[in-house]
């Protein structure tokens, strides 16, 4: 398929992925993840992207973000990329480029999807059998979300926060989310959505954003949105 550019909105989240070229690794060591995560924080506070869920796994990451202007995910990928090439050209004195083009994403209406783009994102380590449960993970915002982590990088959103009162109660609940693992149907929608850059939702929010950009976007076939089921656990409920 034709490579098409790729639109995102303010204040709308989207969910953005970009891979290493030819698929190669990106990250050598636990120094190369901190640098990339100090670079990410840095770029996005300047570009106005509020980051909500990220994974960096071997040779691709994955970020769950708002931009504050529509222009500021491809601003946050150019500035982000062209700081850590540097940094490891330079770490391993090698030269070339590191990611392949450009990055792939979509934008996601909210409040449908929002959580099942939090748990993909957070289980990528665990479907790639590289550990057994998300949390056993270092370079995720798993930790943050379910746990309770300090993190400077990670902002919730309303969809998050309403999972519950306090803290502890939205800690326990976004926990909850990871008993029941992701279906293939809601795999494959994510999937193909990314790689076509079409709106995840449902045929209204699709046309809603085409209308909204005055383009066609992406050319994934449209279909029902698969819901993720939120449990929202009693008030005065503890975390673990």
């Amino acid at each position: 398929m034709p490579r098409k550019p790729r639109f995102y909105l303010s204040d709308m989240p989207a969910h953005v992925m970009q891979r290493g070229h030819n698929r190669q690794p990106v990250f050598f060591d636990d120094q190369d993840y901190l640098e990339y995560l100090k670079i990410l924080k840095r770029v996005s506070d300047a570009c106005r992207c509020a980051i909500h869920a990220y994974v960096l796994m071997t040779n691709h990451i994955h970020l769950l973000l708002t931009p504050g202007t529509g222009g500021s995910v491809s601003r946050l990928f150019q500035e982000c990329g062209r700081q850590y090439v540097g940094y490891i050209n330079r770490t391993y004195r090698r030269r070339g480029t590191l990611w392949e083009g450009r990055h792939k994403g979509m934008i996601i209406e909210s409040e449908t999807y929002l959580l099942t783009c939090m748990r993909y994102i957070e289980l990528n380590p665990v479907r790639a059998g590289m550990v057994a449960r998300p949390r056993h993970y270092r370079w995720s915002s798993y930790a943050v979300n379910a746990l309770g982590e300090e993190n400077c990088i990670v902002s919730p959103r309303e969809e998050y926060l309403r999972l519950g009162q306090t803290r502890l109660q939205r800690w326990e609940a976004y926990r909850a989310l990871f008993d029941t693992e992701l279906s293939v149907e809601e795999l494959d929608r994510i999937r193909n959505c990314a790689q076509s850059g079409t709106p995840m939702g449902n045929n209204r929010f699709k046309e809603q954003i085409e209308k909204t950009l005055r383009k066609n976007v992406g050319w994934e076939k449209r279909g029902r949105p698969v819901k993720t089921s939120v449990v929202i656990l009693p008030w005065g409920s503890k975390g673990g």
